[in-house]
């Protein structure tokens, strides 16, 4: 009897475990001038069953609508969209309860903040429509320093709308952290700096200028895990392109489009994201579109397209992978909802599991361990 009671134990102790390694943070980002939102929510999310449940939130922040975690996941950095009013702001991040708690904020040196990465030492925003980089410092705490360093861009191109200023759209570690590479979609321009981080007032310093094809406006970028293929996606027209990164210099592979060939309509191009084994990409389409892709890559890092179906939305503006890689979550801004699919390991294709979470202009997802 003692035996099969040690033996129950023991199973039960298995299957908390399995369980606790199925269950993460979910963390979404909205906009919070479109309807009633609270800025950050915090769900308790279970992989295994697509199960979820509200954890946490802020109160009251501004139009948090692109964040990144600290490696050492307790501070949470966020951008707030606010014209020329912007901040980026650092929140106290626990995970096991989702709280969030303001550390900081500081003027985001620009308007319109719509990307933002961090290391040990530095917060780096862009500043989409000032068309510049600021570059914060982290004090012990992981709340931000003022700002070290600001890089104003100028240029256009083709698109008289959409051009005719830079826009920085995405700031972006090389897989080495040698190079922090940023897309302009005001001038069809992929800028390539050397990162320092102890530099001071010139942490980043322009290394190379790559031009991409006019009018497309490069928007989000993403290196292969094997660190040799870089993929950008372009928002105007969809094209999607494939380099080569060998010695520090990009080149050209491979020219193709998010765009279904019998499409007519708007496109925006919004996100990008490969799998942990560089197998698989995926690219979402807004616009009239409202799609996402699922892309092949082979191991000359070119790609083909392998499916392309409706993001049961609208204006998917962000989309994740699960830390499994069994499921892919997509945040449809207009329709007010994040779209749970089901990921096949072996073809990559997807599937809707029917299930949704519910809130108000979601607009960026993360992942992070509780």
């Amino acid at each position: 009897m003692r035996r099969m009671k040690i033996a129950k134990l023991l199973l039960l102790l298995v299957c908390i475990n399995v369980n606790a390694q199925d269950n993460y943070n979910l963390v979404i980002g909205t906009y919070t001038n479109a309807c009633e939102s609270k800025g950050i929510y915090v769900y308790d999310f279970n992989v295994a069953t697509q199960d979820f449940k509200p954890k946490s939130s802020t109160d009251g922040v501004i139009n948090p609508s692109f964040l990144t975690v600290s490696p050492t996941n307790n501070v949470i950095y966020s951008v707030n969209e606010d014209g020329d009013k912007s901040n980026i702001s650092a929140f106290k991040y626990v995970p096991s309860t989702g709280k969030l708690n303001l550390l900081n904020k500081k003027d985001a040196e620009g308007a319109d903040p719509c990307y933002i990465i961090n290391d040990d030492k530095n917060v780096i925003a862009a500043n989409y429509t000032s068309g510049s980089i600021a570059v914060f410092g982290k004090k012990h705490d992981g709340s931000l320093t003022d700002a070290k360093q600001v890089i104003k861009l100028t240029g256009s191109s083709i698109n008289k709308d959409r051009q005719q200023s830079a826009h920085i759209h995405t700031v972006y570690f090389s897989p080495d952290k040698k190079y922090v590479f940023t897309t302009d979609l005001g001038s069809d321009k992929i800028y390539m700096y050397s990162y320092n981080p102890n530099g001071g007032d010139k942490i980043l310093t322009l290394k190379d200028t790559i031009n991409v094809k006019p009018g497309s406006g490069p928007r989000h970028l993403v290196f292969n895990p094997n660190g040799i293929f870089m993929y950008l996606l372009q928002e105007i027209d969809g094209t999607l392109t494939a380099f080569s990164y060998s010695n520090d210099k990009l080149a050209v592979i491979q020219e193709t489009t998010v765009v279904t060939k019998d499409f007519v309509g708007m496109n925006s191009a919004a996100d990008i994201h490969l799998t942990a084994d560089g197998r698989f990409m995926y690219a979402t389409n807004r616009g009239t579109a409202n799609t996402i892709s699922v892309f092949k890559v082979h191991s000359n890092g070119k790609i083909n397209v392998v499916q392309t179906m409706s993001t049961m939305g609208t204006g998917p503006r962000n989309f994740v992978i699960d830390p499994t890689e069994s499921l892919v979550l997509i945040a449809n801004q207009t329709t007010n909802n994040v779209v749970i699919f089901k990921r096949d390991k072996v073809s990559g294709l997807l599937t809707d599991t029917g299930k949704k979470i519910e809130l108000c202009s979601p607009v960026f997802l993360m992942f992070t361990a509780k």
